[in-house]
């Protein structure tokens, strides 16, 4: 089984009713999945985006970094008796997102990358684990390029993020 790192971008409204009615957000959030599965947007159009088995190397950097918001767990709980797969799902205000957007736009992943020595994840236990040559770090490259993308989409709408692993 994987732990899946996912997003999904809520209108002020949504996200509302998705802290007042948790299942109606799941069963918004899975019709919404299934149809953008079939059209496959970009990350700056999608309303789901996923950082598949990466989000923990992810947040692993942009600790290093001090990074200002938690853009890989969230920051706010909603639905704290609900798991949407491994644990509650918590969301990040528009606010947030849009301080977590500027962000992420100024950080490269070279910069994330800098002074660090694969072998610090496996001491770590960085998931998924197997963090054994600086070529492994590339694997990330493609999901940090999307959260960036993501995340710059939501401020730019004015968007809240629901964060959960799955």
């Amino acid at each position: 089984m994987s732990m899946i790192g996912e997003y999904f971008r809520v209108t002020a409204p949504e996200l509302e009713r998705a802290i007042q009615d948790p299942d109606w957000a799941l069963d918004f959030i899975e019709e919404t999945e299934d149809a953008q599965e079939e059209s496959e947007p970009p990350p700056a159009e999608a309303r789901h985006f996923s950082t598949y088995k990466t989000w923990a190397l992810l947040g692993f950097l942009l600790r290093r970094t001090d990074f200002p918001v938690d853009v890989i767990h969230g920051e706010e709980g909603f639905a704290e008796t609900e798991d949407w797969g491994y644990g509650p799902p918590r969301y990040l205000p528009a606010e947030r997102v849009r301080r977590g957007a500027e962000a992420l736009a100024g950080t490269t992943y070279d910069e994330l990358l800098v002074g660090l020595d694969p072998e610090e994840l496996n001491r770590a236990d960085v998931y998924p684990l197997g963090w054994d040559t600086p070529d492994s770090l590339e694997w990330g490259r493609e999901y940090h390029s999307g959260l960036v993308q993501f995340f710059g989409a939501a401020a730019r709408d004015g968007d809240a993020i629901l964060v959960w692993l799955d």
